[in-house]
């Protein structure tokens, strides 16, 4: 229960949850979005997954990131009314945009040549 509730007291992992949202996403868009080193975001991606916060993936050289919610009911809750909350916040907002603005043009940025799009999660 206290790494859950730590896991949601950190601006950045915050910051990732948001994007994640319902998609999965590519740790190179987080580095981007969010301006951050890629070894920082991984942590806080780790710390994410040791809370049954975010589940990764493999594909080729790109590590892609989801949302899982926790067994526990409550935790469960209590993310999805983070998650809802995070939604309305205009500084999340803004990292949408920025992600948004990747994900329709990456060939702008170097950093994501060949990274694969966010993809909605089903199911």
């Amino acid at each position: 229960m206290e790494r859950f509730f730590l896991a949601l007291a950190d601006g950045t992992r915050l910051r990732l949850l948001n994007l994640m949202g319902e998609h999965e996403i590519c740790v190179c868009f987080f580095v981007l979005v969010l301006g951050q080193s890629q070894p920082k975001i991984s942590r806080h991606l780790a710390y994410l997954r040791r809370a049954e916060m975010v589940t990764a993936r493999r594909e080729g050289k790109w590590m892609h990131y989801r949302i899982t919610m926790p067994p526990n009911e409550g935790a469960a809750k209590v993310l999805q009314q983070t998650l809802a909350w995070l939604k309305e916040d205009a500084a999340m907002q803004q990292d949408w945009t920025r992600l948004r603005r990747a994900c329709c043009s990456p060939a702008k940025f170097v950093a994501l040549a060949g990274a694969p799009a966010p993809s909605v999660v089903s199911g």
